[in-house]
């Protein structure tokens, strides 16, 4: 399904394919003999969502851009494999990167051309890594080198800590231990952000008249 968002439409190559299940929202664009598979969500909300050539998307895979906390859009190389349920927010990945299963690249973050991100692993906000980079399954990449924790890592905490993820992600300043405060921001932040879904028009459709 294609779904024009904030005035934009999603833009498919003709030698792509989109799967009758998959939803592309908005200013995204697929290139080349790429392929989103069933049950993906590319959601370029006011930002972009760029996905490369030859690149494959797999089954419930979501991409989401956002221009919440300034442009924050997925930009995707060619020949990158996403795995099934992945989830890319507001990140870089460069060429013939591979993210397993249930791989998880946060925002801002930027892979380097043949990063792999193996099952069920994390590469945090802000984090970079260079080419052919190898994040462990299960592990958390974090940081510019990136430091790898595995899951119970007594380090982890500190190290999630100094990312700032709320205030990358949702701009919310609150301390680290006040959470129901950052909770508060960030829901905030995404219902004033989503509120332009209230005018989405699947591609082809006729719009709605609104009564006065």
């Amino acid at each position: 399904m294609l779904i024009r968002h904030r005035n934009s439409e999603p833009q498919v190559h003709p030698d792509a394919y989109v799967a009758p299940t998959a939803t592309l929202v908005g200013d995204v664009v697929v290139g080349a003999h790429a392929r989103v598979m069933y049950g993906a969500v590319l959601d370029a909300e006011a930002s972009q969502i760029a996905v490369g050539s030859f690149t494959i998307v797999g089954e419930n895979a979501v991409l989401r851009a956002s221009a919440a906390v300034g442009p924050q859009p997925v930009v995707v190389g060619d020949h990158v494999l996403i795995g099934p349920h992945a989830t890319l927010l507001g990140c870089v990945v460069g060429r013939c990167a591979y993210l397993a299963t249930g791989a998880t690249v946060l925002q801002t973050a930027k892979l380097g051309e043949g990063t792999v991100v193996a099952v069920g692993a994390l590469v945090h906000a802000g984090a970079v890594t260079p080419g052919s980079f190898f994040v462990p399954p299960f592990t958390v990449a974090v940081g510019d080198p990136p430091r790898l924790f595995a899951p119970g890592d007594p380090g982890l905490p500190d190290a999630v800590r100094g990312v700032g993820f709320a205030e990358v992600a949702f701009g919310a300043t609150a301390a680290w231990t006040d959470r129901v405060r950052r909770a508060e921001h960030a829901t905030r932040v995404r219902s004033a952000e989503y509120t332009a879904h209230h005018d989405d028009l699947v591609v082809g459709e006729v719009a709605p008249t609104r009564e006065k």
